[in-house]
C-alpha cells in the first residue's frame, strides 16, 4: 500500500518529520491500523460475548488511498499519519531495524525525569513525573517483536503514560533475540518484577504493562510470577498484545489486506529468531495463549479492529475471562497498531494514552 494524499503531492517535510518521529513504531515489528471507539463501544469482558466493536463504515479499508475516508470518525491527523507509515518499507535486516529505531528515539514528555538503574541486574529507566504522590509504580516491557525496540523507543508512550497516571514507569531494557532468545526476556522481567518488591513497592501498588511483543511478555511475566509463588500486580495491560507463536488467528487471513504495517510472514520469520533453533511455539511463557491464565490479576486489553494481531486479543480475553479472570477488552477500530506510543501527534493516541492511566489509576488508587 502506497502513500496518497487529497492534493496527489508528495509527503512534505512536516509529513516526513511526524513518521521520523514515529518510525520506531513501524520499524519495530511493522504491524498495522486501526481505530478508536468511544467510551459507550468499550467492551467489557464481564458481559459475554466478546464482540469486535465497528460502525458501520467506520473499518473498511481505506479505499483509493484516501486520507481521510469518507464516514471516518477518526481524525485527519491520524490518517495523514497511517498513509505515510503504509508507504514505509520494513528494513532488511534486524541490525537495519534496531538503527532504524534508535535514530528516531525521543525524549521524555516535558514534566518527566528519566533516571537509569539497575534492577538485579537488568537496565531499566525510572521515568517520574514532577507532580506524583503514594508508593504506586507501572513496570513496563516494550515491543518489537524479541529483537528490536528499547527504553528510548517508548519514551514517548512511557512518559506519557506516567505523566497522565501522576506516578513513575519503570521502563525495563530486556534482552533480545537472537543473542538472547527465549526465555531471556521473560526472565528479565521477572527479575525486574523481584526487584521492585525488595525495594519496598507493596505487589497491590505495581501494574505490568507492555505492547506488541511486550504485551505478550506482560503476560508471560504474571504467569511466570504466579507459578514461582510471587505476589501478583494489582493489574495488567497488554497493548496489541502478540500470544501466539503459531499464528493460528484468523485475523492474520482476514486482516492481511487491511494491515499496512505486518503480515503473516512477517511473524513466522520473527517467531524463529525469537525462540531460537530449539525453541517450541506452544511454550506457555512464549505463547501465553497456550498456557494456564487462571489466578491472573485483572486485565485491560487493547487492540485494533484492523491488525493481523485482532485474533490474539480477542483469543486472550476470552480465555482469560473463562479462567476466571476479570478482563476488559477493548478493540478500537481503525487505529494503528500500539496507536499509543503517537501521543501528542493525534487525538486518538492521547485518549488511548488516558484510557490506560484512568484504568490503571483506579486499581492503583492513584
Amino acid at each position: 500500500m502506497s502513500a496518497g494524499f487529497a492534493d496527489a503531492r508528495c509527503p512534505s517535510r512536516h509529513d516526513r518529520d511526524l513518521v521520523l518521529e514515529q518510525h520506531a513504531v513501524v520499524s519495530l515489528v511493522r504491524f498495522r491500523p486501526c481505530r478508536l471507539a468511544s467510551p459507550a463501544q468499550r467492551i467489557d469482558t464481564t458481559t459475554p460475548p466478546l464482540t469486535t466493536l465497528c460502525r458501520p463504515g467506520a473499518c473498511a479499508r481505506n479505499q483509493g488511498n484516501q486520507p481521510h475516508p469518507e464516514g471516518s470518525m477518526a481524525s485527519e491527523a491520524f490518517y495523514r499519519i497511517r498513509e505515510i507509515i503504509a508507504s514505509q518499507d520494513m528494513p532488511a535486516d534486524i541490525d537495519a531495524m534496531r538503527k532504524g529505531i534508535e535514530l528516531t528515539a525521543r525524549p521524555l514528555p516535558a514534566g518527566v525525569t528519566g533516571e537509569m538503574v539497575d534492577a538485579n541486574g537488568v537496565p531499566c529507566e525510572l521515568q517520574t513525573p514532577d507532580e506524583t504522590t503514594g508508593d504506586a509504580i507501572v513496570q513496563y516491557v516494550h515491543g518489537g517483536g524479541y529483537v528490536a525496540g528499547s527504553i528510548g523507543s517508548h519514551r514517548n508512550l512511557t512518559g506519557h503514560l506516567a505523566l497522565k497516571l501522576g506516578c513513575p514507569v519503570l521502563s525495563v531494557d530486556y534482552r533480545l533475540a537472537p543473542e538472547h532468545p527465549h526465555p531471556a526476556p521473560v526472565e528479565d522481567s521477572v527479575a525486574v518484577y523481584r526487584w521492585l518488591l525488595d525495594r519496598g513497592y507493596p505487589a497491590d501498588r505495581i501494574a505490568i504493562a507492555g505492547d506488541s511483543a511486550g504485551g505478550g511478555l506482560t503476560m508471560s511475566t504474571l504467569m511466570m510470577l504466579r507459578d514461582v509463588g510471587l505476589p501478583l500486580p494489582a493489574a495488567a495491560v497488554p497493548i496489541s498484545p502478540w500470544v501466539d507463536m503459531s499464528g493460528t488467528g484468523e485475523s492474520a487471513v482476514t486482516r492481511s489486506d487491511r494491515d499496512p504495517m505486518v503480515s503473516a510472514g512477517d511473524l513466522t520469520r520473527i517467531t524463529g529468531v525469537f525462540l531460537g533453533p530449539d525453541g517450541d511455539p506452544a511454550d506457555p511463557y512464549a505463547s501465553p495463549l497456550e498456557g494456564d491464565l487462571s489466578g491472573l490479576p485483572p486485565l485491560l486489553i487493547h487492540c485494533g479492529d484492523d491488525e493481523v494481531l485482532l485474533s490474539d486479543s480477542e483469543r486472550l480475553a476470552h480465555k482469560a475471562r473463562t479462567s476466571g479472570v476479570d478482563v476488559t477488552l477493548e478493540v478500537w477500530p481503525e487505529m494503528i497498531h500500539v496507536w499509543h506510543s503517537m501521543a501528542g501527534l493525534f487525538p486518538e493516541a492521547d485518549e488511548g494514552i488516558a484510557r490506560v492511566a484512568e484504568y490503571l489509576g483506579e486499581r492503583l488508587e492513584v
